[in-house]
């Protein structure tokens, strides 16, 4: 159970700390949340993401969705347009969700909340949208491009690629 991997809940938040850059969709989204309330229990997840998620009985977000990136992220330039699905049992419960920063601009799903997906948290972009591959193709440049910004920045500062 992921709730009870200490060691890797503490490894992913230092690899965030380190500036490595994370996307994250759905239960990845829920997974670097601060917990996951599930029929009356609470339990921790990578408190990443200053957010808490409940599960339902039934689908909180179904269905295509159409994305308009229309704010700074790690990932996509403003402007872009993507396309996915959502399929998620959950929901964010946190008060203050609506001061979130995000990067989606939704005119087709659920998303986060209110018409919005993907939080954006310095070097992490995670939303409940499973992007296509082949109908957003700016997913892998995107995630290549952040990842050649990450290997170019430790070059420039002396450390190796990666650090245990």
């Amino acid at each position: 159970m992921l709730a009870e991997n200490t060691s890797f809940r503490k490894a992913l938040k230092a690899c965030v700390s380190r500036g490595v850059p994370v996307y994250a969709e759905c239960g990845g989204l829920m997974f670097l949340g601060r917990e996951l309330q599930l029929k009356g229990n609470r339990y921790p997840m990578a408190d990443i993401l200053p957010v808490s998620f409940e599960m339902s009985e039934r689908p909180t977000g179904h269905g295509y969705t159409d994305l308009v990136v229309d704010s700074e992220n790690p990932f996509f330039e403003p402007g872009t347009r993507l396309k996915g699905h959502e399929f998620h049992y959950s929901s964010i419960r946190t008060r203050d969700r609506e001061t979130l920063p995000t990067a989606f601009a939704l005119e087709r799903g659920t998303g986060v909340w209110r018409g919005r997906d993907g939080i954006v948290s310095g070097n992490v972009l995670a939303c409940y949208s499973h992007l296509h591959a082949l109908g957003s193709p700016e997913w892998v440049q995107g995630l290549m491009r952040a990842a050649r910004r990450y290997r170019d920045a430790q070059k420039e500062a002396g450390l190796p690629d990666s650090q245990p």
